[in-house]
């Protein structure tokens, strides 16, 4: 599948199914929320998770995306370059966790909360920069 078509179509979609490495190798599934613009893929992760521990040790990763129906679905394979985590409510990663809220969520009801509760729970950005793809999406 063209690359481009599969980032099209992940990106009518906000859940799906990041994949990891386990130190023996078998798969780590999780699911989650995420945002595709300018062809990377953003999920909010915390530090302290085995998906983040395996990203650090190895940053090979895939993101399922299903639709809805089930009769549709694209893998987007890469590597996850990892933000810093968040360390203060005005810093460079909470600024990209705000801008991702806002493309899944719209506005939050307090953001000075919410960027509080970003670095409390020690919040970064996963980003994927897809280098290939495949899958089965119908027009």
């Amino acid at each position: 599948m063209d690359l481009d078509r599969a980032l099209a179509a992940a990106a009518s979609q906000r859940l799906g199914v990041l994949t990891t490495l386990k130190r023996d190798g078998r798969p780590q599934l999780s699911n989650v929320m995420f945002g595709i613009a300018g062809g990377v893929v953003r999920v909010s992760i915390t530090d302290t998770r085995a998906k983040t521990k395996n990203l650090r040790r190895d940053p090979r990763t895939s993101l399922y995306v299903g639709r809805p129906d089930g009769w549709a679905y694209v893998v987007l394979e890469g590597e996850a370059d990892l933000s810093e985590v968040a360390g203060a409510p005005g810093d460079d990663t909470v600024e990209e966790l705000v801008e991702l809220y806002r493309s899944l969520q719209g506005e939050h009801p307090d953001w000075s909360e919410y960027r509080e509760t970003m670095v409390n729970d020690l919040r970064l950005v996963l980003r994927l920069r897809p280098t290939h793809a495949y899958g089965v999406w119908p027009e």
